[in-house]
């Protein structure tokens, strides 16, 4: 068995012509596991939309190959796709009921009757939905909706499924629910989920792996915490979660780390990912969590002045302006015993780990 579910070769997507073209998709090469629950992840206009649909048929690459269990499906039409895809406006047929909706897609694959009810039977446990099988879809709320979408989609028993910004249109709390139940469904049917959003948290808590795009291509892709912990580009340091960027110069470096001397002099270990420079000068990324508010200034790797306290409950932002000029964050976990930490305008130091550094492909 082919152990990729779905991969894109050198793809490349454009609309338009005669000089007026827009490239959606810029060369993307990227392959996705079997039994994988695999995020796209990117800002608007990224092309991430334009990469699921040309695995569900919707849209045929410019160049290039959509290539699903080995097989070349870039020019198959989309009822020829064992995949289904589930869209932002969960699109049910408001004329039917809840079990009718999810039967939709077996009767239209000509499956027996026994066979259908015993997979309406079998996807309405699977979401949950027993007790409203004979409910139309305004009659049930917007989460329950969704269940239901996933149900029809999954009753086709596709070998992919695709899933465009499909949680975007529920609150937050419902939001938070459906992520567990959406990795929930992928673990317990062991199909490919492949899930499109722009919300760096549904990434982080879903996925296996994420690949971040911007302006039509892939920078990284890696687990949730590689991703996090080692983000290889400028780009993918702010777009995913904080950061702190500083300027510093690159020294002697033995396989991927290497010694970072900063403007104050200060100098830290840093990882160093392949195709970044190993020598001069350098962006740095560190992570506001990975670092600590020094006893006194002379005690930190650097120091800086408070400017701004934020607290959140369970832990409180420093924004700081360090001695060089260059802005800075710190996230503490709050004290148990309710002891303040640094004011504004206070002077401090900062401690920073040797393992909290990345620098950056710029």
């Amino acid at each position: 068995m082919h152990d990729m579910a779905v991969e894109a070769r050198a793809v490349t997507k454009t609309f338009g012509g005669d000089g007026d073209e827009v490239t959606a998709l810029d060369d993307v090469t990227v392959s996705i596991r079997e039994n994988e629950f695999f995020t796209l992840l990117g800002p608007s206009g990224c092309g991430k939309t334009t990469l699921l649909r040309l695995v569900a048929g919707f849209d045929h690459p410019t160049r290039g190959e959509v290539r699903l269990h080995g097989e070349d499906i870039s020019h198959l039409p989309p009822y020829r796709r064992p995949v289904n895809t589930v869209f932002q406006s969960y699109a049910l047929f408001p004329h039917m009921t809840v079990a009718e909706n999810i039967a939709f897609g077996p009767e239209m694959l000509g499956r027996p009757r026994e066979e259908v009810v015993r997979t309406v039977d079998e996807m309405l446990g699977l979401v949950r939905m027993e007790e409203f099988a004979a409910r139309r879809p305004e009659q049930i709320s917007g989460g329950q909706q969704q269940r239901v979408a996933l149900a029809r989609a999954l009753a086709a028993h596709p070998k992919v499924l695709l899933l465009d910004e499909p949680l975007s249109a529920l609150d937050l709390k419902l939001r938070k629910e459906m992520q567990i139940e959406l990795k929930r469904l992928q673990h317990e049917t062991g199909i490919t989920f492949v899930f499109v959003t722009h919300d760096q948290e549904e990434a982080l808590t879903m996925s296996d792996r994420i690949a971040v795009m911007n302006a039509g291509r892939i920078l990284q892709v890696g687990a949730p915490r590689e991703i996090y912990d080692h983000p290889a580009e400028r780009f993918v340091a702010n777009f995913i979660g904080e950061s702190n960027l500083l300027r510093g110069e690159l020294g002697a470096v033995a396989g991927a780390t290497g010694t970072v001397t900063l403007p104050s002099g200060a100098t830290l270990s840093a990882s160093v990912p392949d195709g970044a420079a190993r020598s001069g000068p350098v962006n740095v990324a560190i992570r506001p969590e990975h670092v600590r508010l020094a006893a006194s200034p002379a005690e930190g790797t650097v120091s800086g002045r408070v400017e701004n306290v934020v607290y959140f409950g369970t832990d409180t932002l420093y924004h700081l302006r360090l001695a060089t000029g260059e802005p800075f964050t710190v996230r503490m976990q709050n004290a148990r015993d309710g002891s303040p930490g640094a004011r504004a305008g206070d002077t401090v130091g900062v401690s920073i780990r040797d393992d909290a550094a990345q620098v950056l492909r710029d």
